[in-house]
């Protein structure tokens, strides 16, 4: 028993010692290296310079078309107002009525005083025609002649005279029917019935008090800025050819609502201010804009969007494609070897989701639009064309499942 133990132990040990032998010898054979990783998979597109719109987004302020003050000319009591506060009134319509008795007596006591000169002037001219043809015959004097003559035109002085002042009564007596001076939206009322309104029975105007404010809002402006350095930017890069600026009338300037809504009707650029505002260093414009359905008020804050001109020869490039550090914005490009480049541009304007970029681009660049976070700087990467995502379904619109088709009767 004991020698069949012992050759079984030799056996193994023999068995174990060629194992780890062939272990051995396996390990210190050629190796071979794992395969290396693919180049990483990255969309691209292939830019082209093209002519794009330049348009500006800004924020102004409306203001009315037209707007007057309705102011009582004449002195008196306020006798009763005739129009609805906030409704539409047109130009001539009375608005108030001032009390007429003290302009009305003027008038009369003018007309009179006109009648009484008339007649003067009646007899004055019967008598210097009469006097005329006693001259010849020596039956009165060239004295004679020459007073009656004086006194006819004194008296057609004071008929043109009293004539003036008719006009002014009856100018005043009509100014107590207070009117608007044009169409348009009748604001509150400043003053109530019963109050004395002017300063003195001769008023002109010139002290006259404001009773009311008519707006015409109907079309309204828009009032904003540019900046005085911006402004100079643009008409150098149009001296460089690289802007096209369009003509001030054909400026057109769509406004967006406070709630971000695009207000439907498109205005035009109808002023530009010809020097820099000293305190604001800013250059004032003003475009004007259809309100038909009056939707939009003065006085409100908006954002606006001015089509400028053209930018000539500039690159499209979807936003995310552009990066940013501590140098600035640059693009990821494919080079000619499949290689990642970093080209730095000027990219300073968007245009719905794209960057506009004016520099740093050449035509048919491969600019790296997805996969981004596998590329670097000299890496070989795998490029295929981008395509841009589709359009989120509108909400309402999505369409319904198709029906399940019915299920088959089982075979009997």
């Amino acid at each position: 028993m004991r020698i069949h133990s012992l050759h079984s132990s030799t056996r193994w040990r023999l068995a174990t010692s060629i194992s780890l032998a062939a272990t051995l010898l396996a390990a210190c054979g050629p190796q071979t290296a794992p395969p290396a990783p693919p180049p990483p998979e990255v969309g691209v597109i292939a830019v082209q310079p093209r002519d794009v719109p330049l348009v500006k987004d800004m924020v102004g302020r409306l203001s009315p078309f037209l707007s007057a003050n309705v102011t009582a000319r004449v002195s008196g009591v306020l006798q009763r107002r005739t129009y609805v506060e906030g409704a539409n009134v047109r130009q001539g319509q009375v608005l108030f009525e001032i009390d007429p008795g003290f302009y009305r007596a003027q008038l009369e006591n003018a007309l009179a005083v006109l009648a009484q000169d008339q007649a003067t002037l009646a007899n004055a001219r019967v008598t210097a025609a009469r006097n005329r043809q006693l001259l010849p015959v020596g039956s009165v004097s060239q004295q004679t002649v020459d007073n009656s003559d004086a006194a006819e035109r004194s008296a057609a002085a004071r008929v043109r005279a009293d004539e003036a002042a008719v006009a002014t009564a009856r100018l005043n007596l009509g100014y107590t029917k207070v009117t608007s001076p044009i169409d348009g939206i009748a604001g509150q009322q400043q003053l109530t019935v019963g109050a004395v309104v002017g300063n003195g029975t001769s008023d002109g105007g010139a002290n006259g008090t404001l009773l009311a404010t008519v707006q015409q809002i109907d079309p309204l402006y828009v009032n904003f800025t540019v900046s005085a350095d911006e402004l100079m930017a643009l008409r150098q890069a149009q001296a460089q050819g690289r802007v096209s600026l369009a003509q001030q009338n054909r400026v057109q300037v769509k406004v967006r609502l406070p709630n971000g809504a695009p207000y439907e009707h498109p205005g035009t650029l109808d002023f530009t201010a010809a020097v820099v505002n000293a305190a604001t260093g800013a250059v004032n414009l003003r475009a004007r804009l259809p309100n038909p359905q009056q939707a939009l008020l003065p006085g409100l804050y908006v954002t606006l969007s001015a089509e400028l001109g053209e930018q000539k020869q500039v690159f499209l490039v979807p936003q995310r494609a552009i990066l940013r550090d501590t140098a600035g914005a640059y693009a990821l490009v494919v080079g000619p070897d499949a290689k990642v480049l970093r080209k730095n541009v000027q990219a300073g304007t968007a245009r719905g989701s794209d960057w506009i970029v004016t520099g740093g681009l050449a035509a048919g660049d491969r600019v790296i639009v997805s996969g981004l976070q596998g590329a670097a700087p000299g890496r070989e990467v795998k490029a295929s064309d981008w395509q841009p995502p589709p359009p989120a379904p509108v909400p309402g619109n999505v369409p319904a499942p198709a029906p399940a088709a019915p299920a088959s009767a089982p075979a009997r």
